[in-house]
């Protein structure tokens, strides 16, 4: 129980010191925070950095896929086709939620600053046993967008998890900063219409001008 609980305090402290100060925050602050006497605790529990980050993931994980998959079962339930807009809902709803129900306050920032890392990457969302929900969601959305061209297709679903994850930091510094309130629907749902509108819009038509045009 005791390793049970030490290990879940590092977690939370290495979630909150890299929202705050990037990946490279030093492991020491981190066990420091944590209440770890011994240094090597981290190395102990984690066995490395990118063992932390990738426990970090998971341990969130385990809250947002039960939500999500509660509401695809939901959308199927209705026997309407979920759209761009209601698979979106699914995906970022419960990351809205973590800091409503759950006091969860740096998860999107943490996020926000691994969103190369390879705990987050598409293999990782895709092909892991745990995240069923993004692999349906993301699944989903891809055949929703079927009338793009397959490569610009790819580009716009990779870049919506950027987006994704900036605007979520942005809306969590909101909250820190007493401008907005985590319970604020219209919030959540601006957001999912940002990036609805990012992955649904039309594909223009003439190109971009070349430095020698507008020369001219």
């Amino acid at each position: 129980m005791a390793a049970t609980q030490a290990r879940e305090r590092i977690i939370v402290a290495a979630e909150r010191l890299i929202a705050q100060q990037g990946q490279a925050v030093p492991l020491r602050d981190i066990a420091a925070a944590a209440g770890q006497r011994n240094n090597s605790a981290i190395q102990y529990h984690f066995g490395s950095r990118d063992g932390l980050i990738e426990a970090v993931v998971e341990h969130r994980l385990a809250i947002l896929e039960v939500r999500r998959l509660e509401l695809l079962a939901e959308q199927a339930g209705s026997g309407r086709p979920p759209g761009v807009h209601g698979l979106l809902e699914a995906l970022v709803v419960p990351m809205f939620e973590l800091g409503e129900r759950h006091g969860i306050r740096y998860y999107a920032r943490f996020l926000e600053q691994i969103h190369a890392h390879p705990a987050v990457t598409d293999a990782a969302n895709l092909g892991d046993a745990g995240r069923t929900s993004v692999r349906v969601i993301m699944q989903g959305l891809d055949r929703e967008l079927t009338t793009l061209p397959p490569r610009l297709r790819v580009r716009r679903l990779r870049a919506s998890t950027t987006m994704l994850f900036a605007l979520l930091a942005d809306h969590e510094r909101a909250l820190e900063a007493g401008d907005a309130r985590a319970s604020d629907a219209r919030v959540w749902a601006e957001i999912i219409d940002m990036l609805a509108g990012a992955l649904t819009a039309p594909v223009g038509t003439r190109g971009v001008v070349s430095r020698d045009a507008r020369a001219h």
